[in-house]
């Protein structure tokens, strides 16, 4: 049987995200398990779970990762570090042509490496196997409401990231005299579902979108939308999901009528750029807009969510947008600027168990293909790029690799 070497990757991201592939417990799992795998960490000053930890649990700390067969991280690695002729296996942010990491791509292709994404780790139905959106969903959605407490005055919560975990964050929620809302939230995937778990916690009524509509003075209220609640075919024919997400082009937004009766908008959902923005920025200026917090988790710079002008962090994670002169401010400072949170690493909050449950989920299911036999090709699918060339189902970068 073939010896396999892994070396877990330090984060070396700008803003630091302090999760990791796996933690202690997990990598002392995947060894046991799989007696052909040895796995080494790359010591770290800022993941949340300290070197002493892995040590402890058996696990050996190595700077020096060039002698691993995989490499593999959380999120996309500082260039300078990439070692040629590597196998990766991150979140890379290259695949929709993301102009910030054109570079990126670049010196990948440059140095001969092999790099794999979780995002298109797929099973044979297109599902994807692993992901951290139920995780931003869970913590956007909070980050909403603290920012309602701040804008409103009405009450203060402690940040997701200055609490020990998740239980401590939602234990604020009981009983959270949270006033007069309607909290509109779009999406039907894993970040929607995620934010909806957080909400559940405030204990108010949830309404269907047609409740939501027709009853504009019930509050407070949640409601969740999907696609066919927000979006309408141009020539008025029936809405179809699948020819929607085929030619998305083809579609108006309808969103209008939920935002004149919306407190806090939570965008949970997947957006496609050629798909139909939720609203033209000059209609922030329409006196019918009501929206006076918006939580886009789904954090599409300049996308789905027109005041979503750019990523916010942990440390910093709101900024105002002027609904009348579309700019920025500094954020609750204006009475008539619209509360944005769009940070874009949102998992990073609580590091310790969104890295747990992300780590099951790579043991379980990717980790079989990875390391042993691939009959269905997972692998293969979320290969971006096979020692410095494309893979075939990525020639589409071809280019914007090179720069067009």
């Amino acid at each position: 049987m073939t010896r396999i070497k892994i070396g877990i990757l330090r984060e070396t991201k700008i803003p630091p995200d302090r999760r990791v592939a796996l933690p202690p417990q997990a990598v002392a799992e995947v060894i046991a398990r799989y007696h052909n795998v040895n796995i080494v960490v790359q010591p770290s000053p800022l993941r949340c779970f300290r070197d002493e930890e892995y040590t402890a649990a058996g696990v050996t700390l190595q700077e020096d990762l060039s002698d691993c067969d995989w490499l593999i991280g959380v999120k996309e690695v500082h260039i300078p570090d990439l070692i040629a002729g590597k196998k990766y296996l991150f979140f890379a942010h290259v695949a929709k042509k993301q102009i910030y990491n054109r570079p990126l791509l670049q010196e990948i292709v440059k140095k001969k490496i092999t790099l794999a994404d979780y995002e298109y780790l797929k099973d044979d139905k297109n599902c994807r196997l692993i992901a951290f959106g139920r995780w931003a969903g869970i913590i956007g959605s909070f980050n909403g409401l603290l920012a309602w407490g701040l804008k409103t005055g009405h009450y203060r919560l402690t940040p997701a990231h200055e609490c020990h975990d998740r239980a401590e964050m939602e234990k604020q929620l009981e009983n959270l005299n949270i006033g007069k809302i309607r909290i509109l939230v779009t999406g039907g995937g894993r970040v929607a579902l995620g934010a909806m778990e957080t909400l559940g916690k405030l204990g108010i009524p949830l309404l269907s979108p047609d409740e939501y509509l027709n009853d504009p003075e019930q509050s407070p209220a949640i409601c969740r939308i999907d696609p066919w609640h927000y979006a309408e075919h141009k020539d008025g024919k029936s809405f179809e999901y699948d020819h929607f997400c085929s030619k998305p082009w083809e579609y108006n937004s309808s969103f209008n009528k939920f935002s004149s009766n919306t407190d806090m908008l939570i965008a949970a959902h997947f957006w496609d750029p050629a798909s139909p923005k939720l609203w033209k920025p000059e209609e922030m200026r329409n006196k019918d807009f009501k929206i006076k917090v918006i939580a886009d988790v789904s954090c599409d710079i300049n996308g789905s969510v027109p005041s979503t002008v750019r990523a916010t962090t942990i440390a910093e994670p709101f900024y105002d947008w002027h609904r009348y002169h579309l700019k920025e401010l500094p954020p609750f400072t204006d009475s008539d600027a619209v509360t944005v949170m769009s940070i874009d690493n949102l998992p990073g909050e609580l590091p310790r168990d969104a890295s747990q449950e992300f780590s099951s989920v790579l043991i379980e299911k990717v980790f079989p293909c990875l390391i042993g036999k691939d009959p269905c090709h997972v692998v293969d699918r979320a290969t971006i790029t096979r020692d410095g060339h494309l893979n075939e189902h990525f020639l589409y970068l071809d280019s914007f690799l090179r720069g067009e």
